[in-house]
């Protein structure tokens, strides 16, 4: 499938409506994250649709950096430009390899895999050597450092009062615990967190605590959300397959699907809880205002998503970032045509899945 190179066309002015806030939960996922792209890229071209909180987790976390501060130097269109900044950054960076695929390969794939060459190599190593052995040295090469520093202006993120409320999760090391970081509180240091795979790089020190990805304990978090008492629809975006129709057999396929398995059930554990809150409400044995109605949707294209293994999570190539973007814009297309209407009312997540 041919990728488009430059962003995609705005579709037909929505018809008039009435505005409504959500809240937004972006799931982890390396560069997959670029899918989550295209879905921010298309929901900011809709002008009654405003973003009251958003909750992320590594590459969701980003995104969620990212548009939040865009929305504050140039509202929507800031956000989308901000985006494609970001993600073109990051894509040069991380394409980086003295490896190079062949015209076969770009040819069989649809796109290059010089990075995911690379990582095939240095995943062979991470199984047997932590990063604090095959790097002695107290200071690491990260390319997603270097993209964060060069495009954020965290310290506006931080202080501007009128920025969106921001959740960024990440794992404490020492406790086992989550840690949400808050709009006021994140760094540069706060998302690299919440992106740290303990395989390939060191723990993240911040005020004396180390910390490991977030999507060990929230793949979003998503009780932020409902604790603040934010808009009561919550979308989640997500990038990571809950099914998959094949066994598993060989080392990677499996260690593939044990990521997949992990990173996804802590957020099934708190859909669950969410499911049960609103059949007692329905039941009417809780009360509100001190329990109320949450309502679940969700933008996925699992079927195109299933086909992608954990290696491609770090292919930086601009091909592969187009592809998925696209890939995310149209999901969140088939969303809005499906469930704009139903905002606000009731939820479009079949929860059954996650059940």
């Amino acid at each position: 499938m041919e990728a488009r190179t430059e962003p995609l066309p705005a579709p037909a002015v929505s018809r008039s409506r009435a505005p409504r806030r959500v809240n937004l939960a972006l799931q982890g996922g390396g560069t997959h994250g670029a899918f989550t792209w295209g879905v921010l890229d298309r929901l900011l071209e809709e002008e009654w649709l405003c973003f009251d909180g958003i909750s992320g987790t590594s590459a969701g976390a980003i995104n969620g950096a990212v548009v939040a501060l865009g929305l504050l130097e140039g509202g929507r269109e800031g956000a989308r430009a901000a985006l494609d900044r970001f993600w073109r950054d990051l894509g040069t960076r991380f394409a980086l390899s003295p490896l190079q695929s062949t015209p076969l390969e770009k040819a069989l794939w649809g796109w290059d895999m010089t990075y995911s060459l690379a990582w095939r190599a240095f995943d062979t190593l991470t199984r047997v050597a932590s990063p604090y052995q095959f790097n002695p040295f107290p200071i690491e090469f990260n390319p997603l450092r270097r993209a964060l520093e060069s495009s954020l202006d965290l310290k506006r993120l931080r202080e501007d009062p009128a920025g969106i409320r921001l959740f960024v999760s990440a794992t404490n090391v020492r406790t086992g615990k989550p840690r949400v970081f808050r709009r006021e509180e994140i760094t540069v240091d706060a998302l690299l967190a919440s992106a740290c795979l303990p395989n390939i790089f060191r723990a993240v020190e911040i005020d004396g605590e180390a910390y490991w990805d977030g999507g060990y304990l929230g793949n979003p978090a998503l009780w932020p959300l409902y604790h603040e008492r934010l808009a009561p629809d919550i979308i989640l975006v997500q990038l990571n397959p809950l099914y998959r129709p094949e066994l598993p057999t060989s080392v990677s396929d499996i260690m593939n699907r044990l990521n997949e398995i992990s990173f996804n059930a802590s957020l099934m554990s708190e859909i669950r809880a969410i499911d049960f809150v609103q059949r007692l409400l329905d039941a009417g044995r809780l009360e509100q205002p001190r329990y109320r109605r949450i309502f679940l949707h969700l933008i996925e294209d699992e079927a195109r998503m299933r086909a992608f293994k954990l290696s491609t999570k770090f292919n930086g190539d601009w091909h592969f970032l187009t592809t998925l973007r696209d890939y995310g814009r149209e999901a969140a297309e088939r969303f809005l045509s499906a469930h704009a209407d139903s905002l606000g009312r009731e939820s479009t997540l079949d929860t059954r899945r996650f059940l």
